[in-house]
């Protein structure tokens, strides 16, 4: 099961890495939840899920990651990222990022993201300065 996991991890982050939000909701299960620990609520469902990274897609459209480190269990992996780009708003985007991710049946069944809050709030203020 680990390498399925695995697996699935390198499709998921193929699906990121292509900016594809349709691809990436496809990954998840029917009643899914994404949580971006950030003061945002969980959103529920793959429709929900979709909408959600294509509003990331929006406010950083070259969003890039550069994986730090993975561990793959069974049914999970954790992963630690540097996101980095340019956000809409002008600011350079250069944030750590920690997922946490539950698989259910192949899919994924919880996305638990953990982000450097204060780095994301310059990175999206107008010209990259915190308010």
């Amino acid at each position: 099961m680990t390498a399925a996991t695995r697996d699935l991890f390198e499709r998921y982050h193929a699906c990121w890495e292509s900016r594809d939000p349709d691809r990436i909701a496809g990954l998840h299960t029917a009643d899914s939840v994404f949580h971006l620990h950030s003061g945002q609520e969980p959103v529920r469902g793959q429709a929900a899920v979709r909408e959600a990274a294509a509003g990331m897609f929006e406010l950083v459209p070259d969003l890039a990651f550069d994986l730090v480190s993975l561990r793959v269990g069974e049914d999970f992996w954790v992963v630690q990222w540097k996101l980095s780009g340019t956000s809409a708003a002008g600011g350079a985007v250069d944030i750590d990022l920690a997922d946490f991710v539950l698989v259910e049946n192949g899919a994924v069944k919880e996305k638990h993201s953990y982000v450097d809050g204060v780095a994301m709030q310059a990175a999206l203020a107008p010209n990259g300065a915190a308010s």
